[in-house]
This record gives structure tokens, sequence and C-alpha cells, in this order.
């Protein structure tokens, strides 16, 4: 039986500890529009000309392609 009295969010997050900035977002599901916004968010903290690794699991949402849409 689960527990439906609290609500649940996750938490994305990456963290640059050179620089020591990070980026963060809360979303109400993780799926690959989750993702996506994600890494949105790393891109905005990305100094220009840098590049960011990205280190996932095998979760199907962390996947490119049909379920992940990476930002040009």
């Amino acid at each position: 039986m689960r527990d439906n009295r609290h609500d649940s969010v996750y938490l994305f997050g990456a963290l640059c500890a050179y620089r020591a900035v990070g980026a963060a977002i809360i979303m109400p599901t993780a799926n690959s529009e989750a993702m996506g916004e994600h890494v949105k968010e790393i891109s905005t903290q990305v100094a220009p000309g840098a590049h960011a690794i990205l280190v996932c699991d095998g979760a199907g949402w962390h996947q490119r392609g049909e379920r992940l849409v990476v930002p040009d």
C-alpha cells in the first residue's frame, strides 16, 4: 500500500567544484521532460568555451533520442 498523504518532488542538480557553481531544478516527476529541463539549466551555468560532462545511470529517461531531447 502506498501512502498518498504527501506530495513528492524530484531534485535535479549539477555542480562544478572547480568554479564553485551549480545548477538545480525541482520537478514534480522524473522523466525525459524533466531531464531536458535539467540539461537546459546546466547549459546556463557552463562558462563560454567550456564543456560539460553529464554522467547518468541507465534509466530510460536519461537516454538521448526519442526519450530525451537535448537543447541545441
